[in-house]
C-alpha cells in the first residue's frame, strides 16, 4: 500500500487561479482605495497613495508571507529564486508593473498591455513564470497540494 507523501513537490501555478487571486485582491484594494478617495479625494494626492499602496501590498504580502490574502485564499504562494519565501528585494523588482497602472491617462491601457504580455510569458514557461518573475531573479507562483484528510489517510 502506498500513501501519497505530504512533501509533495509544489506544482506551477496556471495563469485562471493566478488572476482569480489577483481579483481577490483587487476586491480589498478596491475597497482600500473607495475608503481613501472619500477621505482625501479624489485628486492627484489619492492616485499617489493608492499606488503606493497597492505596490506595497502586493510586495510586503509577497515577501513576509509568501502569499496575498488572495493567494492564500486558494493556496498559492510566491516562492523566490531559492524556493523560499521572496526577498523584500525581490518582490518589490516583481510587482513593479504595477505602478504602470498609475499612469495618468494611459495607465489602463499600459496595465492591460503588461498583464497581456505576461498572461503570455506565464502561458510558454514550463514554470509558469510571467517576465515580472524573471525581472524579480526567477521567482515564481505555486498551487500547494491539497491536505489529506481523515478521508485520505491509510488509518481506514
Amino acid at each position: 500500500m502506498t500513501v501519497a507523501s505530504s512533501t509533495s513537490a509544489p506544482t506551477p501555478a496556471e495563469f485562471p487561479v493566478r488572476l482569480l487571486a489577483r481579483g481577490l485582491d483587487v476586491l480589498i484594494l478596491a475597497a482600500v482605495e473607495v475608503g481613501l478617495g472619500q477621505v482625501m479625494g479624489y485628486g492627484f494626492d489619492w492616485l499617489l497613495v493608492g499606488s503606493a499602496f497597492v505596490f506595497f501590498y502586493f510586495s510586503l504580502f509577497d515577501a513576509g508571507l509568501g502569499a496575498t490574502p488572495g493567494k492564500l485564499a486558494l493556496r498559492l504562494r510566491v516562492l523566490g529564486p531559492a524556493g523560499g519565501r521572496p526577498t523584500l528585494r525581490q518582490s518589490l523588482w516583481r510587482e513593479a508593473f504595477t505602478l504602470v497602472g498609475s499612469v495618468p491617462f494611459v495607465g489602463p491601457l499600459l496595465a492591460l498591455a503588461a498583464w497581456i504580455v505576461i498572461a503570455r510569458a506565464i502561458a510558454r514557461s514550463p514554470q509558469r513564470q510571467g517576465n515580472h518573475d524573471a525581472f524579480a531573479g526567477g521567482t515564481r507562483v505555486v498551487q500547494l497540494p491539497r491536505a489529506e484528510g481523515p478521508r485520505g489517510s491509510a488509518c481506514s
